[in-house]
């Protein structure tokens, strides 16, 4: 190698992100978090441990929870996403595990929200009625230093039977 800096190895990527269609180039090793945070400006996935650990950074990937913070972005290629920008659908109304957040006060600095959001809205599709046991344990994925989780808990059971009983 000459004086010259080594040329990052990029790849083009194309992929679905809260139902819009992207295209880019992305380094080898660019994490899907900060492809999501910085080339798409998509700042709801939060960063908080960078190791997998907190969720924070929870997408869906093909409908499936995914750690953002442990996947690369060439990996996500041809892949359907969706972050927290996308999970309401409609500008006007709330997705109703978010408008469970909001009324049973689930969320207080609100940095753990869009992953345990993401992580619920998926869990709930699997598993649309919970118990309080199962719903506990789905969580237990996410950490949140604020609330104590039982505000988190009632808030998804109450998704949960709202989305049992709507049309």
């Amino acid at each position: 190698m000459s004086g010259s800096a080594m040329q990052p190895d990029r790849h083009d990527v194309a992929l679905t992100v809260n139902g819009a269609a992207y295209r880019g180039r992305v380094e080898s090793r660019m994490l899907l978090s900060d492809f999501l945070r910085h080339d798409l400006r998509l700042a709801g996935t939060h960063v908080g441990c960078e190791h997998g650990v907190c969720g924070a950074c929870t997408v869906l990937v093909d409908g499936a929870p995914v750690r953002s913070c442990l996947m690369l972005a060439v990996q996500a290629d041809g892949r359907e996403l969706m972050t927290i920008e996308g999970l309401a659908g409609d500008a006007e109304r709330l997705h109703p595990i978010q408008q469970a957040m909001h009324s049973h006060h689930g969320l207080q600095c609100g940095y753990c929200t869009p992953g345990i959001l993401m992580t619920m809205t998926a869990f709930l599709k699997e598993h649309p009625s919970p118990s309080e046991h199962e719903v506990r344990e789905a969580l237990s994925g996410n950490l949140c230093r604020c609330t104590g989780y039982q505000n988190i808990v009632d808030a998804v059971l109450a998704a949960a039977l709202t989305v049992r009983t709507s049309p």
